[in-house]
């Protein structure tokens, strides 16, 4: 099995965070320490000012085939009542939650088949771009499993209830051009423009204001979880937020001055 590092390659450019998961003769299942790697480098670019934008992609034909539990820590012993809900909470949880939280805009650049907690991977990104191959399976009935990783929060929000269920009860292959349909995709595009697009959209998410964009993130993302005074509290509370940054001046005062604005992140 690959070192952490080579599983998950990792590079910066132009204050872009590119994670890769490389290993392609495994479709990219992804195992317990590339799950942590992955976590690991949403972390940083959360914390550090100079990461502005996020991409998540894959190399060979695979975006993420789903969980590979092999080479994950050693559970020791007879399994007890609440092992696996531990499990699940510690791993595809966290994977899942650690894109939702980043406060940088994540994309999702989606070259392949996206099964299971690739799916899901895939969709809690803020934006996908799948390549046309791309396919996105919910496989978990396929092996007489639920859905985990999120994906019975996240797949009614975006395409609702009824279709969710279809796409959970069957377990059928969703190809890129009907996931763009459906809305799970926001462009679907040939193989060899996946990388440059996703370079595109990221780097002009990088010079765009970034703290707006991570106040806007965190309000559609609890927009579907309250009642309506709870969001506008919350929209009121981030505008006031947002007008203390650099970036939110600078708006309104290249406005003024009819000039582009010059956004520094903060």
């Amino acid at each position: 099995m690959a070192e952490p590092e080579a599983a998950v390659l990792h590079r910066i450019e132009n204050n872009v965070s590119w994670i890769t998961l490389n290993r392609p003769e495994a479709m990219n299942a992804v195992t317990w320490d590339q799950r942590e790697r992955v976590i690991a480098l949403l972390g940083e670019a959360d914390a550090d000012p100079a990461l502005r934008a996020v991409v998540i992609t894959a190399t060979g034909k695979g975006f993420c085939a789903g969980a590979d539990l092999r080479g994950g820590p050693a559970a020791g012993g007879e399994r007890v009542a609440g092992d696996v809900a531990r499990m699940i909470r510690r791993g595809a949880q966290r994977l899942i939650t650690a894109v939702l939280d980043c406060e940088k805009p994540v994309i999702a650049a989606v070259n392949g088949t996206a099964a299971g907690i690739g799916a899901h991977l895939a969709l809690a990104c803020d934006l996908v771009i799948a390549a046309e191959q791309a396919r996105f399976i919910e496989v978990f009935v396929r092996r007489g499993l639920i859905p985990d990783g999120g994906g019975a929060y996240l797949l009614p929000r975006l395409v609702g209830p009824q279709k969710a269920k279809e796409l959970m009860f069957f377990g059928d292959a969703l190809h890129a051009a009907d996931a763009a349909a459906l809305g799970l995709v926001n462009r679907v595009v040939p193989a060899e423009e996946l990388e440059p697009t996703a370079r595109a959209w990221a780097e002009r998410l990088a010079q765009g204001p970034t703290r707006a964009l991570a106040l806007t993130k965190q309000l559609v993302n609890a927009s579907l979880d309250g009642d309506r005074a709870t969001a506008l509290a919350a929209e009121a509370t981030a505008v006031e937020i947002n007008m203390t940054t650099a970036d939110a001046n600078e708006g309104v005062a290249s406005f003024v001055e009819r000039r582009t604005p010059k956004y520094r992140g903060c």
